[in-house]
């Protein structure tokens, strides 16, 4: 009875042993050892690491009515809109990370914008023994050289290390350190904020750094760029033999997010990854979609995360926002309260300049709001001489775009003056319903410059017709005395027909 019992108990635990074989041996006493269960190992360094980083708030979650974004095991992570640079999700965009090899699409970048392809790169010794043989490299020797486009190709489909120190050579004229200024400031120009570049290849340097933010700011550059962005997603890298080096090099790109790899992602328009031990996986890439371009950076991630993360972000991007044109949607602009015109008749005559919103111009909107919700300024410093004024949109201080205010002689927009505050129009037409856009724009900074010329030309005018009359009444002094004394006298005579004016001082 006991060892049914036994049983029983033994048969509800389970385990992968036989019970048949430990209850006969419970029965004898021959069992003199614990019962093994179920095994579970403690988890990894990197498998704490990364729940830490799943844990790590998303900012871009805590804007209100804003789509909420997945989570990723990226430490950081960006989704930014490539034309507007507007941000979609964000995770500690703006912390300073090592980037490893994504570093290179700044390199090629400057590579591509100041060479021509067929330009000759030397391969120095500097640049050969200044690579790690661990390193990602395609074994070039010292006094081998490659064409310009050969490198890009070696350096954005293999991430050849030698080759990014020999194109820096090449552009700075000296050393590959010298490289680093070029590279921050063309970094400054492309809207980086928290960079600092040592070296053209991401190679581990402490002073050597970025952000999400910051890369996916010179990936609105990069990716903007055609031939780049069909670089990196070739699948082999060939370079024949020639007299400038002797090898037949063949190397495959390893990047898994481009067509053909494990996790080949339809919409991609370009990528770079990195690695390092102290960076550990990143991304930098670009797809799209329906007309809208996303860039999606993941900085100290893990592999395969990178890739997972990346698509995740992309499917929130493109099934969350949206591209809306703005001179189709906007119904009015207020500045200021006063002295506002918009859309209706034109105040100028035919031949005169109006305004128009840019009909490229858009902006990103989330799904979950409507254009009703956001808010907009303008600004009349814009350095485009044919914009009157520059309109930025906002939603609760996120910028998702900007439309330029277009001076214009097309004579489908045409401009009214609107009713002041508590004044009532002389139509029952409400602005919303007019096919054109209602734009309201302050008169006094428009027509400025209008009133200084009509100013000037009233001036003038004035001064003319006063030299004039004192002409005229200085000149033939003596004639016109005597005319004005003849129709004198002929009055008198006939108002007093019998006095004599020779009595009279005239």
């Amino acid at each position: 009875m006991r060892c049914n019992l036994l049983y029983k108990n033994i048969s509800k635990v389970h385990m992968h042993i036989p019970l048949r074989g430990l209850l006969a041996a419970f029965c004898t006493g021959v069992l003199a050892v614990s019962l093994p269960l179920t095994a579970y190992a403690e988890p990894s360094e990197t498998e704490l690491r990364l729940e830490q980083q799943r844990a790590m708030p998303i900012q871009s979650n805590e804007i209100a009515n804003w789509p909420i974004g997945p989570t990723v095991s990226a430490e950081s992570a960006v989704l930014m809109e490539a034309e507007t640079g507007t941000v979609l999700y964000a995770k500690n965009i703006h912390q300073k990370q090592y980037p490893a090899s994504t570093t290179k699409i700044l390199t090629t970048l400057i590579a591509s914008e100041r060479c021509s392809m067929d330009e000759i790169v030397n391969i120095s010794q500097e640049a050969v023994s200044d690579t790690p043989r661990d390193s990602n490299h395609i074994a070039l020797d010292a006094g081998e050289a490659l064409t310009m486009e050969q490198c890009l190709n070696a350096i954005l489909i293999r991430s050849a290390n030698e080759a990014a120190f020999a194109l820096a050579e090449h552009i700075a004229g000296g050393s590959w350190h010298d490289f680093a200024a070029i590279m921050n400031q063309r970094a400054k120009e492309l809207g980086c904020l928290n960079s600092n570049f040592v070296n053209p290849n991401g190679l581990p340097d402490e002073n050597h750094y970025t952000t999400a933010y910051d890369l996916a700011m010179i990936g609105r550059a990069f990716f903007s760029n055609e031939m780049l962005c069909k670089i990196t997603l070739t699948k082999r890298l060939e370079i024949p033999a020639s007299d400038l080096q002797p090898d037949n090099i063949v190397e495959n790109n390893a990047m898994q997010i481009i067509p053909g790899g494990q996790y080949a992602y339809d919409y991609l328009v370009g990528c770079k990854t990195g690695y390092t031990d102290t960076a550990r996986s990143c991304l930098v890439s670009c797809a799209e979609r329906d007309g809208m371009k996303l860039i999606c950076v993941v900085l100290r991630d893990e592999s395969p995360y990178q890739y997972e993360d990346t698509i995740s972000l992309f499917e929130y991007g493109f099934s969350n926002f949206e591209k809306v044109n703005v001179s189709q949607t906007e119904t009015k602009y207020d500045i200021d309260n006063v002295g506002l015109f918009y859309g209706g008749n034109d105040i100028f005559g035919s031949s005169a300049p109006i305004l128009s919103l840019n009909r490229d111009d858009y902006i990103i909107l989330p799904r979950t709001i409507s254009f009703e919700d956001v808010q907009s300024s303008i600004s009349y410093d814009t350095a485009n001489e044919n914009q009157a004024a520059v309109i930025t949109y906002t939603y609760q201080g996120i910028d998702i775009g900007t439309v330029g205010v277009n001076l214009s002689v097309n004579q489908s927009d045409k401009y009214m003056f609107a009713p002041l505050p508590g004044e009532s129009s002389d139509t029952d037409t409400e602005p919303e319903t007019q096919d054109s856009p209602v734009i309201y724009v302050n008169v006094l900074r428009v027509l400025l410059g209008m009133a200084a010329a009509g100013a000037v030309v009233f001036a003038i005018a004035l001064i003319r017709l006063l030299s004039k009359n004192y002409e005229f009444s200085h000149k033939n002094t003596r004639r016109t005395w005597q005319r004005e004394r003849r129709r004198r006298n002929k009055r008198t005579r006939r108002a007093n027909p019998f006095r004599d004016f020779d009595d009279f001082d005239i």
